[in-house]
């Protein structure tokens, strides 16, 4: 198989695993108590990397300002965030994620992981630990090629 069709091959199977990604959300499965996905990956950045600005997080995802406009004030209308004065002594304003975000998050996250851990049950330990070292792999080969990495 040439990289063109494994090229194909991933793009199909990604497609599929975010469809059953969306299919099993936890808002999904268990009522609007749960985050919105947005709100769970900027809670996720925010948690692993500490406060960040509007500019921060469109240099992490590489979208418009305007798409965090909306997404912070949502996030600060709920309880999520709350803005905070840049701890390095920057002008802007950051995002530093409550203890409500603190907890609303690690409640879906656990929802999350509970459902990937019923998923993966039956594999062997050498199984897993291929699968999430081809995974963590490929994720930073693309923050690689994008310039946009993931703090871990």
């Amino acid at each position: 198989m040439d990289a063109q069709q494994a090229g194909e091959e991933i793009e199909r199977e990604l497609l599929i695993l975010t469809r059953h990604q969306e299919m099993a959300s936890p808002r999904r499965l268990h009522g609007s108590e749960a985050l919105e996905r947005s709100a769970y990956v900027l809670l996720s950045r925010i948690e692993v990397q500490g406060p960040m600005s509007v500019a921060d997080l469109v240099d992490a995802f590489g979208l418009a300002a305007s798409t965090f406009n909306r997404q912070t004030a949502a996030l600060l209308r709920d309880g999520l965030v709350e803005r905070t004065l840049d701890p390095n002594g920057g002008v802007a304003r950051k995002f530093r994620i409550t203890q409500k975000g603190i907890d609303a998050l690690a409640a879906d996250r656990g929802k999350v992981v509970d459902g990937l851990a019923e998923v993966v049950t039956d594999w062997t330990p050498e199984r897993l630990d291929r699968f999430i070292a081809d995974l963590q792999q490929f994720n930073r080969d693309i923050e690689r090629l994008t310039g946009r990495p993931w703090p871990r």
